[in-house]
């Protein structure tokens, strides 16, 4: 296995926007880098545990029910829609106050599965960088503890990174502007999906 080429495309995917990325910036700006903790600890190891999962046969499973597959991609787009309209229609006066809740460590993991960029950054890896033979379980655990290792440290600066935009946007105008961006940055990312989705129909 090239190790350093998984560590490249570990840190390469992790630091680029993406639904998780953009969502912990938004919940590090909105509640801070303590109470979104539980978001950032789902992520960084949910997925990885998504890796093995993947490594070790859902992608199979896939490849037998495609229906399945297409199923998971209408949910997790929808899902994520959901989520952009409720960062854009979040009320600043909440936010600010404390009363609004950050995502849960079971949320984050589990939203994992629901998250196009995630299963393109698993099946991606898994696909690239192992080969099946006597050692392939230990190569599907090796990618997802590269993943954790380096990703990690990655999905924490967006996490600080929002975290530290309070210092700036300070009026709810502001931070609402922010939600916005962010609300359309997620959806952005969908798109790619939304035009596969459209293409099988």
């Amino acid at each position: 296995m090239e190790y350093f080429a998984v560590i490249l495309f570990a840190i390469t995917t992790y630091a680029t926007p993406g639904p998780n990325n953009t969502m912990l910036m938004t919940s590090g700006l909105n509640y801070g880098v303590q109470r979104s903790l539980p978001h950032y600890l789902g992520i960084i190891l949910g997925f990885p545990t998504m890796v093995i999962a993947v490594g070790l046969g859902l992608a199979t499973l896939f490849d037998q029910i495609p229906l399945f597959h297409v199923l998971l991609k209408i949910t997790g787009a929808a899902y994520l829609s959901f989520l952009a309209w409720r960062i854009a229609t979040a009320p600043v006066s909440e936010l600010s106050t404390g009363d609004g809740k950050p995502f849960t460590f079971i949320q984050a993991a589990a939203f994992q599965w629901i998250n196009p960029k995630a299963w393109v950054m698993a099946v991606g890896a898994i696909a690239t960088y192992t080969v099946v033979g006597s050692n392939y379980g230990i190569q599907v655990v090796t990618v997802a503890l590269i993943f954790l290792i380096f990703g990690a440290p990655c999905s924490l600066l967006w996490l600080w990174f929002g975290a530290s935009l309070k210092r700036f946007l300070r009026k709810p105008e502001s931070v609402k502007g922010f939600n916005y961006l962010m609300a359309a940055l997620l959806m952005t990312s969908l798109l790619p999906v939304f035009n596969e989705l459209l293409a099988q129909i």
